[in-house]
């Protein structure tokens, strides 16, 4: 309930035993509304408005306010000490409230400075509150049992104390393996359960600043106006029955979650939130109520609640500053005045008037002579508002248009005419082709091609990822600028690379040519390139020896698939390890066509000048320019070698020195070295010694340098699915190669 001390008024009714008050009258609010219950004993406000204290002062009494500037603010810099609660003596309200400042020089994490408690229970203080309704944070111990016996603990007891355990701010925890955990009652009259839970068991680790998610954890809110309660935890709920795992139960602020929460040890302590109030003898200990002139004063400025507890009807007094106030409302004169006028967040004003502040409120007071100004104002605003709508749109259509049109020329140069006619040839023969996807659509797939969107790099373009607006994840390559003399050959490449429909290749969805370079849409890989995973190799996700063995058949059978193009075959150009993707399940695929081109049938090669990678391009077309099919299997020997040796094609570190990996890895096959340069994780594969080696020939063999004495990709595919298949079959169950050779043929065909 609420009550306001009044001074000087006369026949009032006190209830208290020991009250010198005459006992007529009834308790109500100063307002003449509602009469209140509970009343506090030793003040009444009752129905002719007088106050009667058994402490009772005269009007002038001022000398025994508290002088609070010689009383410290804090202790150690860290925590705010507010009155009532205080340090030293005379600079707190009663025994309840007294705070000592000690130094705990012993802790390397103190660092010696001091920390504040609350002497009258020797709890460490976090934090003190005076803000209705009024709390202090205390670090306190948990709870722990590390045996199979059944454990309790009486935790702290508020009993007739001013303080209480916050239901609001508290919840009751238990952790550990299938732990049940539960609240009671201390008092022998009283013995009831309070509540409690259990927490499911899960052998995952706690995880420092996860929540209390239900997994060898669980929590429940508190009663109201607890002020004792005894924990038992109770040994039944052990799933393994008797183990010596702990559990634990505690009291703890809900806050903590999410923030310190970290797996517990026996030694640990939590923040609680503890509610308090003022008892009677601390509240008329207070400054505002031994001086008659400050009582008065409360009526307009604070106010005081009182607040029963449900146990033995004890009260907590508690006060706050009135509405248009702020400070303290525990001091003399705490509460000070707010100026709403000086934010006007704070003043509902119309903007025609003038706000004036007034003691604990604000006035607003009309403007004289001002709707000439008001009407010049808003003609003034309007004419400028339209001015720059005006402009406004003028310079939104200018500049759409300025698009269009740039579109238009971009869509012209980067050769989308010649698209758009093979297109249209495609529709008549009815043959699968390219999207051409307009520059709004991929802008706003890529956040307008954010660097944050960047997933790589290349001498080609940029690589964005992006969702298109049906909800499919893309891979959005910005190219580099393209010669005009080229548009014909990159519009066919669009064409060709569109109609590419295999497993193993990555799918080129369409393009834009909206742009001053061309950006080309390709379907996601998640699991980025084969050179992050075996140049970066990590103990968490090795490449075994399986692994890579499938790895390389798919790039094969990729690779035969676009050198047996019916209608014209496609020369990769550029295979390498960070043109190699994962997907989701790790299946390869082969990507980056930037460099590809595609030749008529009767051709052998294709003359061009020389384009590729140092460490994977074919010396053969290096001296002649000529680039034919099996200068893709020598850039394919090479990712075999890698597989192999974990190395890199080019590097200057490492075994081999300044050596290409390739002429390192052929003279080391001539000099009976194999088993000195291959991969550790290849080396564990002790039982497949024989298929490594066999590996190990047909890289040499694709790593010759005459091209003629290269094998085909589709004598390369077959061979490692041969290497495969044969792995499969125990030494009980012989290989029946003739049947074998007309299986694989026809799979590599596939």
């Amino acid at each position: 309930m609420w009550f306001y001390p009044e001074p000087n008024r006369s026949d009032i009714t006190c209830d208290a035993p020991k009250s010198p008050c005459p006992n007529t009258g009834k308790l109500r609010r100063p307002d003449g509304d509602n009469p209140g219950h509970h009343p506090i004993d030793g003040c009444r406000v009752c129905a002719r408005q007088q106050i009667c204290t058994e402490k009772h002062a005269a009007d002038n009494e001022t000398s025994n306010v508290i002088n609070r500037t010689s009383c410290p603010e804090d202790c150690g810099n860290n925590v705010i000490i507010p009155y009532p609660f205080g340090i030293g003596k005379g600079c707190y309200a009663g025994d309840w409230f007294e705070i000592v400042c000690r130094s705990l020089n012993d802790s390397y994490e103190d660092l010696g400075f001091p920390k504040p408690f609350l002497k009258s229970f020797d709890l460490e203080v976090l934090e003190i509150d005076i803000a209705f309704p009024g709390t202090v944070r205390v670090s306190y111990p948990i709870f722990s049992s590390c045996t199979s016996v059944t454990s309790n603990t009486t935790d702290l007891e508020l009993e007739k104390s001013p303080f209480i355990f916050s239901d609001n701010n508290n919840n009751f925890v238990a952790m550990g393996c299938n732990n049940y955990a539960s609240m009671w009652s201390v008092f022998p009259d009283d013995s009831v359960s309070y509540g409690g839970c259990k927490s499911p068991c899960d052998r995952v680790p706690f995880t420092n600043g996860s929540h209390c998610n239900a997994t060898n954890c669980c929590r429940t809110s508190i009663p109201s106006n607890l002020q004792a309660f005894s924990t038992i935890i109770d040994p039944k709920s052990s799933y393994n029955n008797g183990s010596s795992e702990c559990k634990y139960a505690f009291l703890v602020d809900q806050n903590w979650f999410g923030t310190k929460f970290t797996e517990p040890n026996p030694n640990m302590s939590v923040p609680v939130v503890l509610e308090w109030g003022l008892d009677n003898t601390s509240f008329y200990s207070l400054p505002t109520m031994k001086n008659s002139t400050a009582r008065e004063y409360m009526y307009s400025s604070y106010y005081c609640s009182n607040i029963m507890t449900s146990r033995n009807f004890a009260t907590r007094i508690i006060c706050d500053c009135r509405r248009g106030y702020r400070g303290n409302p525990y001091l003399l004169g705490g509460c000070s005045d707010i100026n709403e006028c000086a934010n006007p967040d704070f003043n509902s004003c119309p903007p025609d008037t003038r706000c004036k502040n007034t003691e604990g409120s604000y006035r607003c007071i009309a403007a004289k002579n001002t709707m000439l100004f008001i009407i010049i104002g808003v003609n003034t605003s309007l004419g400028v508002l339209f001015l720059i709508f005006g402009g406004w749109w003028l310079y939104k259509v200018i500049k759409k248009r300025m698009m269009i049109k740039h579109k238009e020329k971009f869509f012209k140069k980067n050769g989308g005419l010649l698209l758009q006619q093979q297109l249209s040839r495609n529709n008549e023969v009815n043959v699968e082709s390219p999207k051409l996807f307009n520059l709004e659509e991929l802008e706003k797939a890529t956040d307008h091609f954010s660097v944050y969107r960047i997933i790589g790099y290349g001498r080609q373009g940029t690589v964005y990822k992006g969702m298109l607006a049906d909800g499919r994840i893309v891979a959005i390559k910005k190219s580099m600028v393209i010669d005009e003399e080229k548009l014909q050959a990159f519009i066919n490449e669009v064409v060709i690379l569109s109609q590419i429909h295999h497993k193993n290749v990555v799918v080129l969805l369409g393009c834009c040519l909206e742009t001053e370079v061309p950006l080309l849409v390709y379907e996601f890989i998640p699991n980025g390139t084969l050179a992050q995973y075996l140049n970066g190799q990590n103990e968490e996700f090795p490449l075994t020896w399986d692994m890579r063995l499938q790895i390389a058949i798919e790039v094969a059978k990729a690779l035969f698939y676009l050198h047996s193009k019916v209608s014209s075959p496609i020369y990769h150009r550029n295979i390498k390890l960070t043109n190699i993707l994962l997907d989701e399940k790790y299946r390869a695929k082969v990507a980056d066509f930037g460099i590809s081109r595609s030749v008529a049938v009767e051709q052998t090669h294709l003359s061009t000048l020389v384009q590729g990678t140092i460490g994977y391009v074919d010396p053969e077309y290096i001296q002649s320019s000529q680039f034919t099919d099996k200068s893709d299997v020598y850039s394919f020997g090479v990712v075999l070698a890698e597989l192999l040796t974990g190395e890199k094609a080019i590097s200057s570190t490492g075994m081999r020195g300044s050596k290409s990996l390739a002429t390192f890895f052929v003279s080391s096959m001539e000099g009976n070295n194999l088993f000195g340069i291959l991969d550790n994780q290849v080396l564990k594969e002790t039982k497949k010694t024989k298929k490594i080696i066999a590996v190990a020939n047909l890289a040499k063999r694709c790593l010759n340098s005459e091209g003629k004495k290269r094998p085909t990709m589709r004598e390369v595919a077959m061979e490692l699915e041969a290497n495969q298949m044969s792995h499969k079959h125990s030494k009980k169950n012989p290989i029946n190669w003739h049947y074998l050779r007309h299986f694989l043929m026809r799979r590599v065909n596939i």
